[in-house]
């Protein structure tokens, strides 16, 4: 996909099992342990990828699946997808390799359409379009990225961090869902709280991000995470430091995508493709 707003039929997936499937398949699957619903999709769904900034939960998940691989005495049996926005933090970026490293598992990096670093993306799209255009912000490092990945790896399905705990959106989750696309998504830890995760993560020696020891529990981009509010300290609280002091509460990844897609080319269009590429500054600075 060369362009940010590009539309070819392969954003459309054909499903895998009806809707009738999917719901008897959740009965069955709803009080598995993570590691039966990993064996599960595993086995039953095909494109199989993770797509994780490598959260805690992520990493959990990851951890398990190296181990079920080991167990059959196969290589890393689910590829790894990062979107690096090239607003992350540095430490989750040399996570990202670590854990590849470390489980030999497939990291494919996508990155923004067209760039390759912070000052390109300033450059290409706009200074802080975090702020001046929050939606296609979203939209050009996660959305599209994550689009592009799924039609040029062929992925069908894909392995999430979600847990029901984190509340919000995420409070009513079940095992699988399919995308108004027809990507299945797999939450194999929703039943686990915080604690739980982590207690997993120190038990196994799982590599997570060092943000964490200070005080950090949900890391997403520089300019997007603070450290969570202390009056909040529940599991509902795990993302407070997100987009703090607005009603945010999911980067765009989990949000509809033909919503987000149709709201990025309607805000390129008003603004004169503005948000696809902007202009150079003339002579001294004039507009």
């Amino acid at each position: 996909m060369s362009d940010a707003s590009s539309s070819t039929a392969s954003d459309v997936l054909t499903p895998q099992y009806t809707p009738e499937q999917i719901e008897q398949f959740n009965k069955e699957l709803d009080g598995k342990t993570p590691q039966e619903v990993l064996v599960w999709a595993i086995d039953h769904l095909e494109g199989l990828y993770q797509t994780t900034a490598f959260g805690l939960t992520g990493l959990a998940a990851l951890d398990m699946i190296s181990k079920i691989s080991l167990d059959r005495e196969e290589t890393h049996l689910v590829p790894l997808i990062f979107l690096d926005t090239l607003h992350h933090f540095p430490e989750t970026v040399q996570l990202a390799q670590t854990a590849s490293d470390t489980y030999l598992a497939p990291l494919h990096t996508y990155t923004p359409p067209g760039v390759s670093t912070a000052e390109e993306f300033a450059k290409k799209y706009g200074d802080k379009l975090w702020e001046t255009d929050e939606a296609s912000y979203d939209y050009l490092v996660k959305v599209e990225p994550a689009a592009r990945a799924y039609q040029e790896l062929g992925v069908r399905a894909v392995i999430t961090g979600r847990r029901r705990s984190q509340g919000a959106d995420r409070a009513d989750l079940k095992v699988l869902e399919v995308d108004e696309r027809g990507l299945v998504k797999v939450n194999p830890l929703i039943q686990w709280s915080f604690k739980e995760v982590k207690e997993y993560i120190d038990k196994e020696g799982v590599p997570y991000n060092p943000l964490l020891d200070q005080g950090y529990r949900s890391i997403g981009d520089v300019h997007s995470t603070a450290l969570p509010d202390p009056a909040n300290a529940n599991d509902a609280g795990e993302r407070s430091g997100r987009w703090q002091g607005k009603s945010k509460t999911e980067c765009g990844l989990h949000s509809n995508y033909w919503d987000m897609k149709k709201r990025f080319e309607a805000s390129k269009a008003g603004q004169g493709e503005g948000v696809a590429e902007q202009a150079p500054a003339e002579p001294n600075g004039a507009a």
